[in-house]
């Protein structure tokens, strides 16, 4: 069996091991690229039985070069870089991963959060450069410090990842609001469902963990930004695409809103002219949330039971 991964860097960048995969190979061929251009792609999958991407695209053109393919994994739980209507046409079974690390963005939501009101970065900085030494008291405050407690976190979505921002919220003494395409009752404690234009001009803090569709391309944008507090702070750990990302920029700017944090981007890697780069009040990571090394190892250990339940027969989070 020859089995090939085809962009394993962001997974692995060499602190997990592919043994639980590569066994799968037993005497055939095992191979993993830390990535893979789209020329090299044919080349490279060539008479593999079951491949892996993460974001390498695979197309129904692709697809139709490789007769051998009985399986792909998708190492994410986006599906969008493989056609899965053509992956079905040829017998190919894809799956995904799911679920396997809403505790670390959950945990990136509140590292952009804490950022912005603790400014942890702005007075490292300031001490470094001699303020604290230069400074006649035992502490300085260059802008306003938040509590958390008793402000008010808005949630558009409440999967796995926005039950697990929920709740540290409520840890931190916080109310919460939900907004999802149907009402949600039966909600936790401190927890209520409200509808999108009522919930924003209450919310201190806007959390997106939505999908991207159709419906929520560019969801906000300067008219529900309008919609909310100049205090307030957006966050986006979810999809690019749900911003405006001129909207967001001129809106920072213009102090609609007080700041915001993502970790994503409408294209990714940006591209150098994208208004965020150059926003103010805005921290970005580079869609990293979900790369904790316990999130990708659970990953990887979701990818390897994927195989073996496929190889046995009873395919385990097939998407087509």
């Amino acid at each position: 069996m020859k089995i090939v991964i085809l962009d394993g860097y962001t997974l692995n960048p060499g602190d997990l091991n592919w043994s639980g995969l590569s066994d799968f190979a037993s005497a055939g061929e095992f191979t993993s690229f830390e990535r893979t251009a789209e020329s090299e792609l044919l080349s490279r999958a060539k008479n593999a039985e079951i491949l892996f991407t993460n974001k390498t695209v695979i197309s129904a053109n692709t697809l139709a070069e490789l007769p051998k393919l009985k399986y792909i994994g998708v190492l994410a739980t986006g599906t969008n870089v493989v056609d899965l209507v053509a992956a079905k046409q040829h017998g190919v079974v894809v799956t995904n991963v799911p679920g396997y690390g809403p505790d670390a963005v959950a945990q990136m939501v509140f590292s952009h959060i804490l950022h912005h009101t603790q400014q942890v970065a702005v007075h490292h900085h300031a001490v470094v450069a001699g303020a604290w030494t230069e400074c006649e008291d035992f502490c300085f405050t260059l802008s306003p410090l938040q509590s958390l407690k008793g402000k008010t976190l808005g949630l558009m979505g409440y999967g796995a990842i926005g039950q697990q921002v929920a709740n540290i919220a409520l840890a931190f003494g916080m109310t919460v609001l939900v907004n999802t395409r149907t009402p949600l009752l039966d909600l936790p404690v401190g927890v209520k469902w409200c509808k999108l234009d009522e919930m924003l001009p209450q919310v201190d803090i806007l959390s997106l963990h939505c999908p991207l569709t159709q419906e929520t391309d560019k969801i906000i944008n300067r008219a529900l930004l309008s919609l909310m507090r100049k205090t307030s702070i957006l966050i986006n750990t979810a999809r690019g695409g749900l911003i405006d990302e001129a909207a967001l920029s001129q809106a920072l700017l213009d102090g609609e809103i007080a700041a915001a944090g993502v970790d994503v981007l409408s294209t990714e890697p940006p591209e150098k002219d994208n208004p965020l780069l150059t926003a103010v009040n805005i921290s970005i990571s580079p869609h990293n949330s979900w790369a904790t090394r316990e999130a990708r190892q659970n990953l990887l250990n979701i990818a390897i039971e994927n195989v073996a339940a496929f190889l046995n027969g009873k395919a385990k989070n097939r998407v087509n």
